[in-house]
C-alpha cells in the first residue's frame, strides 16, 4: 500500500472515554490491512483513517463495531457539537441527581448508625431505597450503557467494574432490606456514583472549551466580500465561494474574508491576528494579506490566492486542533492510577467471596464480606486526591486573579522547567502609550486631543487616553475631517491644523504620529508598547524556581530587541504560528517542558500545544480558550504565583495519594477476614475520603 493510494476518512465515535479507548482503537483499527492508520482526537471525539480507496464505509464502520465502538462518519450522524452538549447537560443533571440523593440517604444513614432498630431501621433503609434505586438507574446510566456496549463486544472498560460494583452493592443492600437486615448501603453506592459523575462532567466541559477555542478563531474570517464581476459592478460572494483570482473589494474598517496579494491601492492592516503585533502595518501593492486581518484605513483590491480552509486562518485552527489533540492524550494520575486500582479492588472482592465459600461461610456471610470488601475500598479517596487539592488551589488562585480552565494545568505547571513568552500583551501591556507627552505645551496638547477624539485609529485612541491623564480639554475645531492613511485635519482659529503620519525623514514606518499647524510640523509624538509593571521581577523570580525563559514573537526585530535587552532575555523575532509550535517541538525534543505564555490569535497554536500555558485577561478569545490558565490585572507575578501553587498542590496530592494507599493497606486486609461489617466498611471509607479533603485545605493559606 503506497502513501499515493490512500484516502482519508473522519468518524465521530461518541463512546471513547479514556486512554484505554484511545489505544483500543488506534492499534485495532489498523488489524484490518485495508486500514494503514488510524489516529485519534479524544478533544473532539473523532477518529481519522487512512484507509485504501477500495474500501466501503460500511466495512469501516464494521471494523468500528468489531472494537466495541459506533462510529459516523463526520456529517452524516447528528451534529457533533450538539451531541456533545447534550452530552454534557445528561452528566450535569446526573451529578445534580445524585448528589442530592447521597446527602438526603447520608442523612437517613445517621439515625442507622446510631443505633436505630426494628422497625425503625427497616423504615430508614426502605426511605433509602426509595431514593437510591431510582437514583441509581437515573444517574447510573453513562457508566451501564458504556459497559453493557463494552461486554456485547467481548471487551472491558473502566465502566465494567464501576458498573458491577454500584449494582452488587444496591442489589445486596436490597436483599439486606427485604430481610430485616442491620445494615444497608445504597449511601456508598450513590457517593461513588457522585464523585465519578462529577470527573466526567468535568472532562466533557474540557473538550467543550477546547472546540470552543477553534470555534473562536474562525469567527475571526470575513463572512464574505464584495467582488468584481466586472470592471464596474460588484456583487457580494460569501466566504465559503471565494475561488483564487477573484477580486475583492475591501472597505475601510473590513476584515478580509481570504487570503490575497494587493491589487491596488494602499492602507494600514492591523496584522495583529498572525504577528501579534499592536502596531498596523502599511501595505501597498503586491503585499500579502490574510484573512481575518482588518483593513485600517482605505479601500483595497485584493487579488483572491487562497480561501475557505485554504486560508492562513483556518491552518492555525487545524494546527489548534492537532495540538490540542496531543495534550489530551495526557492522562492524569488519577486516572493512571485507577486503572489498575478499579479491577484489582475487584478480584479482591471476588477472591474473598471465594475463599470465604471454601471455608464453608455461605453464599450470604460470603457476599457480605465481599460486599464490605468493595465499599472499603471504593476509590472515593483516591479519585478526591487529585480533585480536592485541585479545587482549593484553584480557590485560592481565583482570589489572586488567576482562573485554572483546567485541573490538571496545575500538574503539568509544577513541573515546567523553561518559559516561553510572546512580547506584545504578554511581557507588556499589548496597547500603545504616547511618549513625553508632559513635555508639550497645554495649548497643543488641547488641539491634539481635539483631533485625536475625532479619530478611531488605534494611535489616536492611545493620544486621547494620554491626554485625559493629564486633564485636558479639547480645543473647539470645525471642519474635521479624516484621510485613509493620512491622518485627521481640522479648521481651528481660521488656520489648518493636522494629526497624521510624520513627514519627516526616518519617520516614515516609526510608531509616532506628527502634528501640524499650516504644514508646519509642530510635534511628533513616539508610541511605545510599555512593559507590564513587574515584568523584571517576574522574570527574575522565574528563574529563581528554576524557569529559564525565551521571548517568540512575531514582531520585528527591532520591536523585540529594547525589551530582551531590558530583560535579559534571548529572543526570537518575526514568528508565525508555525514558527512558533517547531520552537515548543524543538524545545520539547531537548526534554523540556515548555510553560507558554501569550495572549494573541496568533499564540493560539503554541498556547494548545505548550506542556502547560497561560493567557492574560486581555487575551483574544482564541489565546483565552486555548490556554490553561488566565491571569487577571496589569502585572505578571500572577505567573510566578501559579507555578509555585502549582508545585504545592502536587506535593499535597502525593501525600492524598499516600493517605489513600495507606487507608487501603490497613483496611483491605480486616476486610478481607471478615472483621469489617459494610456499615464499619461505610464510616471507613467516608472518613478516607474526609482525611483527603482535609489535607488538601491547607492549601488555602499557601499563597498570600
Amino acid at each position: 500500500m503506497t502513501a499515493t493510494a490512500l484516502v482519508e476518512r473522519d468518524f465521530a465515535v461518541p463512546d471513547i472515554r479514556c486512554a484505554g479507548c484511545i489505544a483500543k482503537l488506534e492499534q485495532g483499527l489498523v488489524r484490518d490491512r485495508r486500514i494503514a492508520a488510524a489516529r485519534v482526537n479524544f478533544t473532539e471525539k473523532r477518529v481519522h483513517l487512512s484507509c485504501t480507496p477500495d474500501t466501503d464505509m460500511p466495512d469501516l464502520i464494521g471494523a468500528f463495531s468489531n472494537l466495541g465502538f459506533e462510529a459516523h462518519p463526520i456529517g452524516s450522524g447528528p451534529d457533533e457539537a450538539d451531541a456533545e452538549a447534550e452530552t454534557s447537560r445528561e452528566l450535569l443533571r446526573a451529578v445534580a441527581v445524585s448528589g442530592f440523593a447521597m446527602m438526603n440517604i447520608m442523612l437517613l444513614s445517621v439515625s442507622v448508625w446510631s443505633g436505630a432498630a426494628g422497625a425503625t431501621r427497616d423504615l430508614f433503609h426502605w426511605l433509602s431505597a426509595a431514593i437510591a434505586l431510582p437514583t441509581i438507574a437515573y444517574a447510573g446510566r453513562p457508566f451501564f450503557r458504556s459497559a453493557w456496549r463494552a461486554l456485547r463486544h467481548r471487551r472491558t472498560n473502566m465502566d465494567v467494574p464501576i458498573s458491577i460494583g454500584v449494582l452488587l452493592v444496591s442489589v445486596m443492600s436490597l436483599y439486606e432490606t427485604a430481610t430485616h437486615g442491620a445494615h444497608a448501603y445504597f449511601d456508598g453506592a450513590a457517593m461513588l456514583l457522585f464523585f465519578l459523575l462529577c470527573g466526567r462532567w468535568l472532562d466533557s466541559v474540557m473538550r467543550d472549551r477546547a472546540r470552543d477555542g477553534v470555534t473562536a478563531l474562525l469567527r475571526n474570517m470575513g463572512t464574505g466580500a464584495m467582488v468584481f464581476r466586472h470592471e464596474r459592478s460588484t456583487h457580494w460572494v460569501d466566504a465559503t465561494a471565494l475561488e483564487p483570482d477573484m477580486i475583492m473589494l475591501v472597505a475601510a474598517g473590513e476584515r478580509l474574508a481570504a487570503d490575497g496579494v494587493i491589487a491596488s491601492g494602499s492602507s494600514s492592516i492591523d496584522l495583529s491576528l498572525l504577528t501579534g503585533e499592536s502596531a498596523p502595518q502599511t501595505v501597498r501593492p503586491g503585499d500579502v494579506v490574510h484573512a481575518g486581518t482588518l483593513n485600517l484605513d482605505a479601500p483595497l483590491k485584493v487579488r483572491v490566492t487562497a480561501a475557505g480552509t485554504d486560508t492562513a486562518i483556518a491552518d492555525i485552527a487545524r494546527l489548534m486542533g492537532e495540538a490540542a489533540q496531543g495534550k489530551s492524550r495526557y492522562v492524569r494520575i488519577a486516572d493512571r492510577a485507577a486503572r489498575l486500582y478499579a479491577p484489582a479492588v475487584h478480584c479482591l472482592a471476588l477472591l474473598a467471596f471465594a475463599g470465604w465459600m471454601i471455608a464453608g461461610a455461605g453464599w450470604h456471610h460470603s457476599l457480605l464480606i465481599a460486599a464490605a470488601v468493595l465499599i472499603i475500598t471504593c476509590p472515593c479517596a483516591l479519585g478526591l486526591a487529585v480533585p480536592a487539592a485541585q479545587i482549593v488551589a484553584a480557590g485560592a488562585l481565583m482570589r489572586k486573579g488567576v482562573l485554572i480552565k483546567d485541573g490538571s494545568a496545575l500538574e503539568r505547571l509544577s513541573e515546567v522547567d523553561l518559559a516561553l513568552v510572546d512580547k506584545t500583551g504578554t511581557l507588556t501591556l499589548g496597547r500603545p502609550e504616547a511618549l513625553d507627552l508632559g513635555q508639550l505645551d497645554i495649548g497643543v496638547k488641547s488641539l491634539i486631543l481635539a483631533l485625536a477624539q475625532s479619530s478611531r485609529h488605534p494611535l489616536s485612541e492611545a493620544l486621547t487616553r494620554g491626554l485625559q491623564a493629564y486633564d485636558v480639554r479639547p480645543a473647539e475645531i470645525a471642519s474635521i475631517r479624516e484621510t485613509a492613511g493620512f491622518g485627521v485635519e481640522a479648521r481651528w482659529a481660521d488656520r489648518t491644523v493636522t494629526l497624521g503620519r510624520p513627514l519627516g525623514a526616518g519617520l516614515g514606518d516609526a510608531l509616532a504620529t506628527q502634528f501640524a499647524v499650516d504644514g508646519r510640523p509642530v510635534a511628533t509624538i513616539r508610541f511605545a508598547d510599555q512593559l507590564r509593571p513587574d515584568a523584571r521581577g517576574a522574570v527574575d523570580a522565574l528563574r529563581e524556581a528554576g524557569l529559564a525563559a525565551m521571548i517568540l514573537s512575531g514582531d520585528r526585530a527591532e520591536a523585540v530587541a529594547p525589551v530582551a535587552r531590558e530583560l535579559g532575555l534571548t529572543a526570537q523575532t518575526g514568528m508565525s504560528p508555525q514558527d512558533k509550535l517547531a520552537a515548543i517541538a524543538r524545545q520539547t525534543a531537548l526534554g523540556h517542558k515548555v510553560l507558554m505564555l501569550g495572549d494573541g490569535l496568533n499564540d493560539g497554536p503554541a498556547l494548545a500545544a505548550g506542556y502547560a500555558s497561560m493567557a492574560p485577561g486581555s487575551a483574544s478569545d482564541v489565546g483565552k480558550n486555548a490556554a490553561d490558565c488566565i491571569f487577571m490585572g496589569d502585572r505578571l507575578m500572577p505567573v510566578v504565583e501559579t507555578v509555585r501553587m502549582a508545585r504545592r498542590t502536587q506535593a499535597v496530592v502525593r501525600q492524598n495519594f499516600m493517605l489513600a494507599i495507606v487507608y487501603n493497606v490497613v483496611a483491605v486486609p480486616l476486610a478481607f477476614a471478615g472483621l469489617v461489617t459494610p456499615l464499619i466498611a461505610a464510616v471507613a471509607m467516608s472518613g478516607s475520603s474526609l482525611l483527603v479533603v482535609g489535607n488538601a485545605l491547607r492549601l488555602k493559606g499557601a499563597i498570600r
